[in-house]
């Protein structure tokens, strides 16, 4: 039964916002209220966040479709629709968010940290907010805009200082349980350790985490063993300490060689070349191996290398080496660049900004622009009054001139917006803006009855 997942495909969907309420006040005596339909409710947003007792993305293999509520409607009585519900979704801290193609939207670090995946539809208006001073009781209202959605890939990497890398059945995981109070599973067989494992480790005043990554084998790079599944997870750390066995009887097998291999693969992963190594001789409780470790620590320190000759069991050399790992990491964090404090950035409008743009494409006429878009979502076209108001808007907006000086004419198909979602006209630049001066039934629209 898988416990541990560290990638995994995210469906999420925002909730809609609920339609706006056309209703007249009536009471007795008072015969024209006037308008009262309320607005409706905005659609739920789908935000992660980076939640401590979250160690894994397990949740969402099983469960990869999510969806927040959506707004409820309008009602009479000017009574507004309730919001829909947000949708929450904890993940570990160190997660990565991508596209299906690649490209990073977030990168969570930090206990608290979040990111909305998906916004909630705006809820639609009400005719008691569209009403004016010429439109005194419109007969219809808007509709809710439909929430957001995406298909993202959720990416954990494991944040910590410092990564113990290595063969399998190399002591890693007795390692982490001597240095911390972490007790992980621990066993005389390969690849006994399938999930990374975090321990605090304390040396002196520094503290600092360690992660016991499963065992590398040759060819991890291409996806032999466990190692690609599992070499992102020293991406974030800033220090890699080689725990090499040096008891080992495998035939073609020495600390040496060992090394050289496990840094092949580091290599052809990539991306790791600047981080400080040090190399941890493991298992020199046993007596062949002391002798082992003692005739190699020369060469590995000609390589620039320290070398620490440990034993996680009788837990010999292990204070030497916990404080120097404490030494690296103090240094890399006092290397890293300092946080800058939140700067709230003020983009203005321009002043001569163009909401839409219209093109040509074959006989059709393609208008585009968020507004544009917007306004046909949240228009009713079973209701001739909602289209003249869409048409007013178009015309305020400068559409109906922008199509005039593209050479469309009468008759012609007007498309706006992209996709599923677009709606084709038959335009007619003929009918003029103002239907609030026009006097006829609520939900009518005088204009497109003469025709």
């Amino acid at each position: 039964m898988t416990t541990f997942v560290d990638q995994v495909v995210l469906h999420v969907a925002a909730g809609d916002g609920g339609n706006g309420c056309s209703s007249i006040h009536r009471e007795k005596f008072k015969p024209l209220g006037g308008p009262d339909g309320g607005n409706g409710g905005h659609g739920g947003d789908v935000t992660l966040k980076v939640d401590p007792s979250t160690t894994t993305l397990l949740d969402y293999h099983h469960s990869p479709h999510r969806r927040a509520g959506s707004g409820r409607p309008g009602q009479g009585g000017n009574r507004s629709g309730a919001d829909g519900q947000d949708v929450v979704l904890p993940v570990p801290n160190g997660t990565v968010v991508r596209t299906a193609d690649g490209e990073v939207l977030a990168d969570l670090v930090g206990v608290g940290t979040t990111y909305v995946l998906a916004l909630g539809g705006r809820g639609g208006l009400g005719n008691a907010a569209l009403a004016s001073a010429r439109r005194k009781a419109p007969g219809f209202a808007l509709l809710g805009e439909p929430g957001e959605t995406a298909d993202v890939v959720l990416e954990l990497k494991t944040v910590a200082d410092v990564a113990l890398v290595g063969f399998p059945s190399a002591g890693k995981s007795s390692l982490v349980a001597a240095l911390s109070a972490a007790r992980p599973k621990i066993a005389d067989y390969p690849f006994t350790t399938l999930v990374p494992n975090l321990g605090v480790v304390a040396a002196g005043d520094v503290r600092y985490t360690i992660a016991d990554v499963p065992g590398l084998i040759p060819g991890a790079s291409a996806g032999k063993g466990l190692g690609l599944e599992f070499l992102r997870h020293v991406e974030r750390c800033s220090v890699l300490v080689h725990v090499i066995d040096a008891a080992t009887i495998d035939p073609g097998r020495d600390p040496v060689t060992d090394l050289d291999v496990i840094e092949a693969e580091l290599r052809a992963y990539g991306g790791l070349d600047d981080r400080p190594r040090m190399v941890a001789l493991n298992k020199t409780d046993v007596p062949d191996a002391a002798q082992i470790a003692e005739m190699v620590t020369a060469d590995l320190t000609a390589r620039g290398l320290q070398v620490f000759p440990i034993s996680a069991a009788t837990r010999a050399g292990l204070r030497e080496l916990s404080f120097a790992m404490a030494q690296l990491v103090a240094a890399a964090r006092a290397a890293a660049p300092k946080p800058e404090a939140t700067r709230i950035v003020l983009r203005p409008r321009a002043v001569d900004a163009v909401d839409f743009e219209v093109s040509k494409d074959g006989e059709r006429f393609v208008v585009r622009g968020s507004k544009p878009t917007r306004w046909v979502r949240q228009t009713d076209f079973s209701n001739d009054e909602a289209v003249g108001y869409l048409a007013d808007r178009l015309a305020r907006l400068g559409v109906e001139d922008a199509l005039l000086a593209a050479g469309a004419q009468p008759g012609d198909d007007v498309v706006i917006g992209d996709g599923d979602q677009a709606v084709v006209f038959d335009w007619e630049p003929t009918l003029q803006a103002g239907a609030e001066l026009l006097h006829g039934r609520r939900g009518t629209d005088l204009r497109l009855d003469r025709r």
